[in-house]
Order: structure tokens, then C-alpha cells, then sequence
């Protein structure tokens, strides 16, 4: 499948964050909801005077509602000349029509083959959340999950340690028609700071709908001493969503870094990215 870049555009890297309190998501919707890709689109289109165009973003994780970014990345097509006339003052002109809440870091040429999607190698998101019996502090409240039980963050990373490697994430994701949800684990472990907040780190290749808050749903209820550390492990074996496993609140997610290839990796990671994932040893037909 190709994806070169049309005659007269050229591709722009976005880097960029948000506070996710406010959005209904990433992706666009139909009815006014307001959402990042649709609030940057339409600054897009304000400050290089496109009138009707717009120029539509391809991001590297499209997250849910109230979920937040700290090192996102996208990129847009432009016409030649419009990158050309724009590009010195693009990114401050964005910052004066952008809202407060979402801010465009830097427009960068992208290289050849880059896709901020199927570019990508690795995502790697946050969870925080605290056990901190008097709550949340105030000024971290849109960021940090309360859990109202003592947690044992050795018996949580010795249930993670269970997870990582390539798995099929059904009993952790919500089915999507078409989609896959085999998925490289490569990291999940979680380390209590200082101030009491306990960070769970969680990288993959990938992530399908609801995977890393079904993940720390799963931990804490080890956690808190729920469940034994071998259960999340028995869940996914299991390949089926277990009842137990609860989708924990999106304010505590962050995505914070994307991870692309060299850049003469890129069309090859590109393709490989698009292809149909099937477990070694499987027999590849999924209704067998």
C-alpha cells in the first residue's frame, strides 16, 4: 500500500500536547464535539488563509476522551507554496489561534517514507495513580487517579512481568471489526515517586481500544491485594474479556513519546506496520 506523498505537497512532522480534560478524543465527530484533530484543523486552515480546505492529520495514537498527551505526534500534507509562504511563522501563528489547553511544538519537513502512524516502532504512555488515603492533591487532580485501597507495587510488577512479549490483548482490548489485537508488550512496570504517586510505564509497538487502562485495571486489582499476582496472566490466556478486569478512568493517561525508526527505516517500517499480525504457530485464519 503506498503512501508517497502527492506532486506539489510536502509532508510536515507536528509535534505537539494537550490537556485532553476538554476533548472528546483526538478523532473528529460528527456533531460539534470538540476534539483535538478538529481544533487543529480548523487553526490550520484560519492562519494560512485556506478558506474551505482543510488539511487532515494523521497521528501516531488516536487517544479517547480525556486522555492526555505530552509528545504526540502527527502529520499533515501541504501544498508546496503554502509550506513555502507559511513555514517561518506557522508555529507562532498556531499558538496565538490555538486554546490553551493543546500546543503545537515544532513543524519539521518530514523525511522521506515518514508516516506519524504506521511509521511508528513504539508508543509509550503513563498511568498515574495514588493510594494516598487523605486523595488526590489538588493541583494534580486532572492527571492522578485515586485508588482508595493500599497498593503493592511488588506484587503489581511481578503481575506485569507476566504480560510483556507478543500476545493476542483480546481479554485486555475492545474488539474493533477487522482489527487485530495482537500486540508486542515491550514494557509495563510501575515505580512509586517520592510525593506517593505511583507511575505505570507502558510501551508497545501498538495499543488496540482500551488495552492500557484494562492493564492497570487488572494491576490494581492486584494491587490491593484483589487478586494474586498470576491473575492478569491467567486472563489473558484466557482471550476473553473477564468482567473483573475494569477499564480504569482516562484522566490518569498520558501519552508521552513516540518512537520512529531511522530515517532510511521508515518505508519499510510503513509497510511492515500495515500488514495482518497472526500469532507464530497460528494457522492465520481467524474463524477456523
Amino acid at each position: 500500500m503506498s503512501d508517497e506523498v502527492q506532486p506539489g505537497f510536502v509532508r510536515v512532522r507536528m509535534d505537539l500536547s494537550y490537556d485532553g480534560t476538554e476533548f472528546s478524543g483526538w478523532a473528529k465527530q460528527a456533531g460539534g464535539r470538540r476534539t483535538v484533530q478538529g481544533e487543529i484543523e480548523d487553526a490550520l486552515r484560519t492562519v494560512t488563509r485556506s478558506k474551505d480546505t482543510t488539511y487532515e492529520l494523521t497521528v501516531a495514537g488516536r487517544t479517547d476522551a480525556g486522555v492526555h498527551a505530552r509528545g504526540q505526534v502527527a502529520h499533515v500534507d501541504l501544498p508546496e507554496g503554502l509550506w513555502a509562504e507559511h513555514r517561518e511563522k506557522l508555529l507562532k501563528r498556531l499558538a496565538g489561534r490555538l486554546s490553551k489547553d493543546v500546543r503545537v511544538w515544532s513543524l519539521t519537513e518530514a523525511p522521506a517514507g515518514f508516516n506519524a502512524r504506521f511509521s511508528a516502532i513504539w508508543r509509550r504512555y503513563a498511568y498515574r495513580v495514588t493510594d494516598n488515603p487523605g486523595g488526590v492533591d489538588p493541583l494534580l487532580r486532572g492527571h492522578v487517579l485515586w485508588h482508595d485501597w493500599p497498593l503493592d507495587v511488588d506484587a503489581m510488577n511481578e503481575a506485569a512481568g507476566r504480560l510483556l512479549g507478543e500476545h493476542d490483548f483480546a481479554a485486555y482490548c475492545k474488539r474493533r471489526e477487522g482489527a487485530t489485537t495482537i500486540r508486542t508488550l515491550q514494557e509495563l512496570s510501575l515505580r512509586r515517586g517520592d510525593d506517593g504517586v505511583i507511575t505505570a510505564t507502558v510501551r508497545a509497538d501498538a495499543f488496540c481500544h482500551n488495552m492500557v487502562r484494562s492493564l492497570i485495571g487488572a494491576l490494581l486489582f492486584v494491587g490491593d491485594g484483589h487478586r494474586g499476582p498470576e491473575w492478569p496472566g491467567k486472563v489473558l490466556a484466557a482471550g476473553v474479556r473477564d468482567s473483573a478486569v475494569h477499564v480504569v478512568r482516562p484522566h490518569g493517561l498520558t501519552l508521552e513519546e513516540v518512537g520512529y525508526p531511522a530515517d532510511e527505516l521508515l518505508a519499510a517500517r510503513n509497510l511492515e506496520a500495515r500488514n495482518r499480525r497472526f500469532l507464530p504457530g497460528s494457522s492465520g485464519c481467524e474463524t477456523c
